[in-house]
C-alpha cells in the first residue's frame, strides 16, 4: 500500500481527477481519498513513483510518507 500527501486537493472534483490519474496507470488499483487530511491511499502493483508522477501530471504535487519521514 502506498500513501501520498496531495496538499492541493480541495474538492470532490480534485479527488476524481487524482483517482482517474492513478487508475490510468493501474486500472485495478484500490484508491481511498481523504479530502480532510489530503491523503490518498493506494493499493496497487504499480510502482509508487509511476503513481506519484501520474498524480503530479494531473496537476497535484505529491509527497510520499518516505519524503515526510526525511523532512523530520
Amino acid at each position: 500500500m502506498y500513501r501520498f500527501q496531495v496538499d492541493k486537493m480541495h474538492c470532490g472534483g480534485c479527488a476524481r481527477r487524482v483517482t482517474t490519474a492513478i487508475r490510468n496507470v493501474d486500472s485495478a488499483a484500490q484508491v481511498d481519498v481523504d479530502l480532510k487530511s489530503k491523503q490518498v491511499q493506494v493499493e496497487s502493483r504499480a510502482d509508487a513513483n509511476m503513481l506519484a508522477a501520474a498524480i503530479a501530471e494531473a496537476g497535484y504535487p505529491v509527497r510520499t510518507d518516505a519524503e515526510d519521514a526525511e523532512d523530520e
